[in-house]
């Protein structure tokens, strides 16, 4: 009997599994065709009414860090890892948060990663993404979406401002108290020195709507700080820079040629063919940056030597030319002179 028994509940158990397995590939077959936004609305109403389908879906969203994991962006130099997590762990337990430094100079690179150990503290952070840290207004989103995030939103260069003629006492905190009179902040910072961290004398203010932006720019000029300040658009602030910085265009100069290839002064350029001659501007090569050689040193004067005394010679002139030779005869006896006839 109990041999029975224990063969019709290995039965049933078998029986059981192969309908599972049926019924979990027919619940797959009827769910393929289905698309992404279809998925999520029937999970999320089903673990609205199960809770235990609830946790499984935390758990499998969990499980990879992707999900978890921050990217924040306009930190102050002097914000450290510590202080970074002690601003997100209201949200629920951090499991990873650093500041990046850079390798060859150690200061920090003005931005870092957050990595909670839940999905929903990820979530419950990227509600306010926006938060003041050491004084300065720091942004965070997904770190898989990296700097694609709210801030590149396609009305982005409607939202941000350029604040120029600030004064060095002016800091990020004071900056975004007197625009936030304006709209919602969701980003603004006084620009440092990375060397010296003191005040570049102007920042930057993103707004949350265009219309906040718009209410700022009304009035382009205004006191802060003791000083008239510049507000405007950064993008046309951008433009401006980048135009400045365009060369001069070259222009060709159709220049007369004549025989050899030398310039014919007071000709007409001939109106067909193709312009022979120079560009101007013409590029001037620079020159080198070693100054010249120091010219050769004279050297130094001879020391003077003393006179030295000679006996006096007595003068004679002598004739011009050759001395004329004594006359002489043949064989050695005196010339014979004939006299004259």
């Amino acid at each position: 009997m109990e041999d029975m028994k224990k063969r019709k509940m290995d039965e049933g158990s078998n029986n059981g599994s192969g309908e599972t397995s049926t019924t979990q590939d027919y619940l797959r077959s009827l769910l393929d065709p289905l698309n992404k936004p279809q998925l999520v609305d029937l999970l999320s109403r089903l673990g609205s009414q199960y809770p235990s389908i609830a946790e499984e879906i935390k758990s499998l969203a969990s499980a990879d860090p992707v999900h978890r994991k921050l990217f924040v962006r306009g930190l102050a130099w002097n914000t450290t890892s510590e202080t970074l997590c002690a601003a997100f762990q209201m949200h629920g337990e951090i499991e990873e948060g650093a500041v990046i430094y850079d390798k060859a100079t150690g200061k920090s690179r003005g931005y870092g990663f957050i990595t909670y150990k839940h999905m929903e503290s990820a979530q419950s952070a990227l509600g306010a993404p926006s938060r003041l840290i050491d004084s300065r207004m720091a942004v965070c989103n997904l770190a898989c979406e990296g700097l694609t995030g709210a801030s590149t939103t396609p009305d982005l260069a409607q939202r941000k401002l350029y604040i120029g003629g600030l004064s060095p006492e002016i800091s990020s905190e004071m900056l975004l108290n007197f625009f936030g009179r304006y709209g919602d902040i969701e980003e603004g910072s006084v620009a440092y020195d990375k060397d010296t961290n003191e005040s570049r004398g102007f920042g930057f203010v993103t707004y949350k709507t265009a219309e906040a932006a718009k209410k700022a720019i009304d009035d382009p000029h205004k006191l802060f700080g003791g000083r008239t300040i510049i507000v405007k658009l950064a993008d046309s602030h951008k433009s401006k820079t980048v135009q400045m910085q365009v060369p001069a265009p070259m222009v060709p100069l159709q220049v007369p040629m004549g025989a050899g290839g030398y310039a014919q002064p007071g000709k007409a350029a001939a109106s067909s063919g193709a312009p022979v001659g120079y560009l101007y501007p013409q590029t001037i090569a620079s020159y080198p940056a070693s100054s010249y050689p120091n010219p050769p040193v004279a050297p130094a004067p001879y020391p003077t030597q003393s006179q030295i005394s000679y006996a006096p010679v007595s003068s004679k002139k002598e004739p011009l030319g050759h001395s004329p030779a004594p006359p002489a005869g043949m064989g050695g006896y005196p010339p014979y002179y004939y006299p004259n006839q």
